[in-house]
């Protein structure tokens, strides 16, 4: 696949997740294991059942988890940021890809080969403890989605991502405000639905004074009242 690349990425690794903590040194020696790329928005970073096994640190930007069906509609797993990784599956369990890996804005990527990641799990048990840490919380992220999926209502649905959303973004007091938040159509595809379904939703909450969107920023006014709609549907 083609990638670009440019003279000006920042080859550093310390604000990496798994990395945190790590010796000034050691961590110097796990750059060096890195190739490092820029990507462009909308450039795969990795394709769905590709056969490679490197693993992925992005230190600047956003990607985008996807499966495309053969009709061409994404599904969307979940968006990444700086200091998230991917491709770890395939290091590990030397099956192939398990979903589209896509530059949501410009990137910067750092890849370490699966052979190199494995060692270093091994040399650097830190990094093992942040990863299983980090799969943990993906797995209960999953359990809670199927269940959403299996039991609840396509509006309780995209208030359950909605509030997801606002407990990432910076809090306003009682609000939170969700900077680049995604298009309906993106709401959509992560929660198994259609886009009008979406606006709908959108739309009454905006009217109930939960929600206000201008632009590209989604605001939630009331994170508390919006997690209570969810609790009432979940229990959670």
């Amino acid at each position: 696949m083609a990638r670009s690349q440019t003279t000006q990425i920042s080859k550093s690794l310390e604000k990496v997740a798994v990395f945190t903590g790590l010796p000034a040194d050691t961590l110097t020696r796990v750059q060096k294991l890195c190739s490092w790329r820029h990507y462009e928005p909308g450039e795969p970073i990795v394709d769905y059942l590709d056969a490679s096994d490197d693993v992925f640190f992005i230190t600047a930007g956003e990607a985008r988890v996807s499966i495309y069906s053969l009709a061409g509609k994404a599904v969307t797993f979940t968006d990444l940021g700086p200091g998230d990784m991917f491709g770890e599956y395939a290091a590990i369990d030397g099956a192939s890809r398990s979903a589209t890996i896509e530059a949501r804005t410009r990137c910067n990527v750092a890849s370490m080969s699966g052979a190199a990641f494995r060692d270093l799990l091994q040399s650097e048990p830190s990094v093992m403890w942040a990863l299983l840490r980090q799969s943990v919380c993906k797995i209960r992220t999953l359990t809670t989605r199927v269940y959403e999926f299996s039991a609840l209502a396509v509006s309780n649905r995209i208030q359950a991502e909605v509030l997801r959303l606002a407990r990432l973004a910076p809090r306003e007091g009682k609000g939170a405000r969700i900077g680049s938040a995604p298009t309906h159509s993106e709401i959509a595809s992560r929660i198994s639905t259609h886009r009008e379904a979406v606006t709908r939703e959108l739309n009454r909450l905006s009217r109930l004074g939960i929600i206000e969107r201008t632009g590209g920023i989604l605001l939630v006014k009331d994170v508390d009242r919006l997690a209570a709609m969810v609790y009432e549907v979940t229990g959670e």
